[in-house]
């Protein structure tokens, strides 16, 4: 049997699991795996600026394709708490990353030795499994039990933990007998499917909510097929946007408090029966539960037992992986229609297609500084519907989820529970990583956009080519508009005049000379039509130096985005009116074989 240290043993492991990307940050602690790395080979490896970036530059990864497997790296101490964040948002999204830790020896454990925390009991409550390895023996069962909670079931994070001298013991360990284990996924039975689906036909306006367990599963083409097959319309959660195209016939819009449109909540309130795939019913899509249940059959088909009930009582309750009982579900639907037993659902689907004809949200405006709404027209203008799509949190993701166009899954990349500030220059990194001749297009506002910039370099360091839109307005635009039930504007002003850019007046920081000095590239944008030039040059600047290349949009300083203060979704206050008739046209969902 070949002997081998545990932390070679590890990176094998790795290897034989489909890991060939890993983000990270080394130090003494950690050293040890590190050398395995080097000695190894197949990994390749991106030093991130900071261990959080590592941690988001993993999700980011994990979520652009379907089978990876993120894995970001730190030593002792604070590299595993600045993790944490990864963490969190990766459980709460269902994101499966690999969070690798070093640790002190195992001697000095619980001494309040320099940089040695208890990371497995800090990480606990944001993983599958934490785990603080004290037997070298026992690392590749480690291992390999973390690759089958990451996959099994609801998908998610694990964290281990290796002290130094575990990972510097020498163990017998022969990588090519190395099997991974087998995934477990519960699956829909046959009676439960047509039990939903006699539910469903009592029905006279049915919808399908897909969330992001559809994604996860890479079941979309499923759940399309589904819709087309019954004619019912699907409304897309913010996680499964891209589960069914924008302009698909049977889209009726995505539904909620902030990231919702006008007439995928007015569908939303004349239906009565909802199939739920994949979906958490998140409070930002639900809002008031009693408004969103009152009235309406509900069936809830998820992967994980607890989530079924967790915030409200479905009426059918089935536990199963999306795309195993949308397999079912297509199965039983084609035998129906083949019976021609199937409800016509024409005149229903027909309606949401008026609803969107007609409640379109205004975005042509010539203003200077600009509207937001206007970038938003520009960039459905300019990014194709193979653009993968990152973002985060803030008035810009509201507004982007109102406005832009998605037509493919895992395009747009989003993180929903978490949503913390700087996520999305590392999360853009790993995308772009996993899809390097991908056009993948970040969307910031300016205090996202400040919080991790230093990432930034890594694009720069290691080649990695994306488009960052910025749009500045120099305020904390969100927690701006919610201050306003308190009558106050407090704390959220980002403004202030910057002595080496007078230029700039109240918007305060150079993000352009920033960019730069980070080794990237970057265009600075005040007129409406300098938007889709910026947006072509972007695109050219990108593939040719092979770096992230930010376009800023210099906003007006306070604009309200349409969304409900009262938690009603059919409460939405619109700060703008409808688009006009000459307005559809140009803003009208783009075509899958145009940008």
């Amino acid at each position: 049997m070949p002997r081998m240290t545990a932390a070679r043993a590890a990176v094998e492991i790795l290897k034989r699991e489909g890991v060939d990307t890993a983000f990270g940050v080394p130090g003494a602690a950690i050293n040890p795996f590190y050398a395995a790395l080097r000695a190894s080979g197949g990994i390749e490896h991106k030093l991130a600026r900071h261990v959080e970036g590592a941690s988001h530059m993993a999700e980011g990864y994990t979520r652009a394709k379907a089978g990876n497997i993120g894995v970001c790296i730190g030593t002792s101490g604070p590299a595993g708490t600045d993790m944490i964040t990864g963490l969190y948002s990766a459980i709460g999204d269902s994101i499966p990353i690999l969070c690798i830790t070093g640790q002190a020896p195992t001697a000095v454990l619980h001494k309040e030795d320099f940089q040695a925390v208890d990371i497995a009991s800090i990480a606990a409550p944001v993983t599958k499994k934490a785990t603080t390895v004290l037997e070298a023996a026992q690392v590749p069962g480690v291992f390999q039990q973390a690759f089958h909670l990451m996959r099994s079931g609801r998908p998610g994070p694990v964290l281990i933990d290796l002290p130094l001298d575990v990972q510097l013991t020498e163990i017998d360990f022969d990588p090519e007998l190395y099997e991974p284990l087998p995934v477990h996924k519960p699956a829909a039975t046959r009676r439960q499917v047509e039990r939903a689906l006699a539910m469903l036909a009592e029905s006279e306006r049915p919808l399908i909510v897909a969330g992001g367990g559809v994604i996860n599963a890479d079941a979309a083409e499923l759940l399309v097929e589904f819709a087309e097959l019954t004619g019912i319309p699907v409304i897309p959660t913010l996680m499964g946007w891209g589960t069914i195209a924008d302009d698909h016939p049977l889209n009726a819009g995505m539904v909620g408090l902030q990231t919702s449109h006008r007439y995928g909540n007015a569908t939303f309130l004349e239906s009565d029966f909802v199939l739920g795939v994949g979906n958490r019913w998140a409070n930002r899509h639900t809002g008031r539960v009693d408004v969103y249940t009152e009235g309406r059959t509900f069936v809830h088909v998820d992967v994980e037992p607890t989530q079924i009930g967790k915030i409200f009582a479905p009426d059918l309750g089935i536990v199963s992986d999306a795309r195993a009982a949308l397999e079912l579900f297509v199965e039983v639907a084609r035998e129906q229609k083949a019976a021609g037993t199937l409800p016509d659902r024409g005149e229903w689907a027909a309606a949401t297609q008026r609803r969107k004809a007609q409640l379109q949200r205004r975005t042509h405006f010539d203003d200077v500084p600009l509207k937001p709404q206007r970038v938003y027209e520009e960039m459905n203008k300019a990014f194709g519907p193979e653009t993968r799509y990152v973002s985060t949190i803030g008035l810009s993701q509201i507004a982007g989820a109102q406005f832009l166009h998605v037509y493919r899954p895992r395009h747009w990349i989003n993180c929903g529970q978490a949503g913390p500030l700087g996520w999305t220059v590392p999360a853009a990194l790993g995308v772009a990583t996993a899809d390097p001749d991908g056009t993948v297009v970040a969307l910031s506002g300016d205090y996202d956009f400040q919080f991790m910039i230093e990432e930034l370099a890594v694009g720069a360091q290691f080649r990695i080519p994306y488009v960052h839109v910025l749009v500045n307005n120099s305020y904390l635009g969100l927690i701006r508009q919610a201050q306003r039930q308190f009558d106050m504007d407090y704390q959220v002003q980002l403004s202030f005049e910057n002595i080496n850019a007078p230029e700039l007046g109240q918007y305060g920081v150079d993000h352009v000379k920033v960019v730069e000095g980070l080794g990237c590239k970057a265009i600075r944008v005040t007129e409406p039509d300098q938007l889709l030039p910026a947006f072509e040059e972007a695109k050219k600047l990108a593939a040719e130096h092979r770096v992230p290349v930010v376009v800023e949009a210099i906003l007006e300083r306070v604009t309200n985005i349409s969304m409900s203060g009262t938690g009603h979704i059919g409460e939405v206050l619109e700060f703008e009116e409808l688009a006009t008739e000459a307005e559809h046209a140009p803003t009208a969902i783009a075509p899958l074989t145009g940008a």
